[in-house]
């Protein structure tokens, strides 16, 4: 028997199930996981220890609250700039250098307090000097997870990150209370100082290969340009982004407003806090260990519908709750819905992004996420202080998921998703670079039977979206006056090596649309190509 038979006999090869813990059998990913909690408990344990010292030097309500507004501001503003370092740089090395920034500023606090050298505006700006280190963290360990474990493993991989962002939510304060009561908040910030180091060595030891474009890097404002052009021309990321805005935006009112509602419990305190806090961790990790098999019985959009109905319910609950006992498993519920919604469009979001985007994609969605729940968290206590508190959590609770509903009949998910691995079937143009620099104006003609026009411009709208999100600065679609069939393609380009980089770019997706533009050109020849360097405008 031929080898080819003998291959058409033999089954295809068995894919392992994915389990909970699956992706933790990867000796990288493991080492990742293990960085990423620790990173994350030293982020809680900075912010309580931060907080806690704001109340003794600047006792207001206003300066304690800007310790938060310090601590998140950075992802938000920054989030951009450091997704597009992150795609242009050595991400291992861009993620080691992350943590010996938060290392840095951990051992300048310390410092400062044992000095007694520190004032409220000083720690306020060391705060967001360690915000600035996880603004910078974020979208580079977002992008490194989908290198090293298998694309049937990312959900359950992804899962198991928001297992420790939610573990490392009880064990961070829990850890920084105990050192500021035993030793002083000094000793926090030495060990975050410690941690993050021992973090940044590991990864240091990582033997990654980087693989640096022949072109040089990317200039930072281009890249920045290209990653929100490419969001832009995705339909399916702006799904994804209008997702999770909407469900961050009402279900931060239940967290933004959490320590009133403990408060306002039979033996409100501190504590009913923290037990309320945990509890919702608590059900965020369960719903994450069995993430497999919720993600196997729903697709995306019905469940990301109704984890949003069952954080409304929760937020119900919560603010109607008569005690602790009834807090208590409404925030289980919170927490589980929560991860869902949040590790669904997460998983979402990855598989929409090639890899050479994907850091700045994942930075835009994370500015979606941060940009909503802060402006959320203000709008819905703005409301609680004209209404009350359960009013305000009654009305995010509706409108919730009535906007959510409005959200997926206009903008359906089909649950297809393009194939964007790398493609090399257009070959990089064969000429001298120009001599001048300048806009590169790229010219196609095509000649086609004046019958199918109405096919042919449907797929030019796609081909129109193709380029845009390689990062061509413009498109335009010429139409012969004189001659019914002939189209021109205009695409321009910022200059000779962004050109030359969007063929890097292209995707199995791009191919295919290529493909189907040619099978509308007439004749032997393939459509005429001329390329012109832009000397005056």
């Amino acid at each position: 028997m031929s080898d080819p038979e003998r291959a058409t006999l033999e089954p295809p090869p068995v894919s392992p199930p994915v389990t909970a813990f699956g992706p933790l059998g990867n000796p990288v990913f493991r080492m990742l996981w293990f960085t990423w909690f620790a990173a994350n408990t030293t982020m809680w344990m900075n912010d309580v220890a931060a907080a806690w010292l704001m109340t003794s030097i600047a006792p207001t309500p206003l300066w304690v609250a800007l310790v938060q507004s310090a601590s998140t501001l950075p992802v938000f503003f920054l989030g951009l700039p450091s997704g597009a370092l992150a795609d242009i740089l050595d991400r291992r090395r861009y993620f080691m250098f992350t943590q010996f920034w938060v290392a840095g500023t951990a051992l300048v606090l310390c410092a400062m307090i044992l000095m007694d050298w520190l004032s409220p505006g000083l720690l306020l700006a060391l705060t967001f000097a360690n915000g600035v280190g996880l603004a910078m963290r974020w979208p580079v360990f977002a992008a490194i997870i989908p290198e090293v474990v298998s694309r049937p493993q990312l959900p359950q991989a992804l899962a198991l990150n928001g297992v420790a962002m939610n573990g490392s939510r009880i064990i961070g304060p829990l850890v920084a209370g105990a050192i500021i009561a035993s030793a002083g908040s000094a000793w926090v910030f030495v060990l975050n100082a410690v941690v993050s180091v021992i973090a940044g060595v590991i990864i240091m030891r990582w033997r990654r290969e980087h693989k640096e474009s022949p072109l040089g890097r990317e200039r930072l404002a281009s890249a920045m340009r290209v990653g929100v052009q490419f969001v832009r021309q995705s339909s399916r990321m702006r799904g994804i982004l209008l997702r999770i805005s909407v469900f961050f935006l009402h279900s931060t009112a239940q967290l933004a407003m959490l320590p009133l509602v403990a408060r306002g419990l039979p033996g409100g305190s501190a504590g009913t806090f923290t037990v309320l806090l945990a509890s919702m961790g608590a059900g965020a990790i369960f719903a994450a260990l069995n993430m497999p098999r919720i993600r196997a019985r729903l697709p995306l959009q019905k469940l990301v519908f109704l984890g949003t109905v069952l954080q409304a319910l929760g937020t119900l609950a919560v603010a109607y709750a008569p005690s602790i006992w009834f807090a208590v498993p409404a925030m289980l519920v919170s927490g589980m819905a929560w991860i869902t919604v949040a590790n669904s469009l997460t998983v979402a979001a990855q598989m929409a992004l090639p890899d050479w985007v994907r850091a700045r994609g994942m930075s835009i969605y994370q500015m979606c996420l941060m940009g909503s729940t802060a402006a959320g968290a203000a709008f819905w206590g703005q409301v609680a202080t004209w209404s009350s508190l359960r009013d305000s959590l009654t009305v995010a609770a509706f409108t919730g998921v009535i906007l959510m509903f409005v959200v997926q009949r206009l903008m359906a998910d089909r649950g297809t998703e393009e194939d964007l691995t790398p493609s090399h079937v257009i070959k990089v143009p064969d000429i001298p670079a120009p001599a001048r620099s300048g806009r590169i104006q790229l010219c196609i003609e095509y000649l086609i039977d004046p019958a199918r026009e109405k096919e042919f411009l449907a797929v030019m709208e796609e081909s129109r979206r193709s380029r845009l999100a390689q990062g061509a600065l413009g498109w335009q679609l010429l139409h012969d006056l004189s001659e019914p069939g002939r189209y021109v393609e205009q695409i321009t380009d910022e200059s000779w090596i962004e050109h030359l980089r969007r063929f890097d770019r292209i995707t199995a997706a791009d191919a295919q649309v290529r493909d189907r533009r040619l099978g509308f050109h007439l004749g032997e020849e393939p459509p005429k190509v001329t390329r012109y360097v832009v000397e005056r405008e």
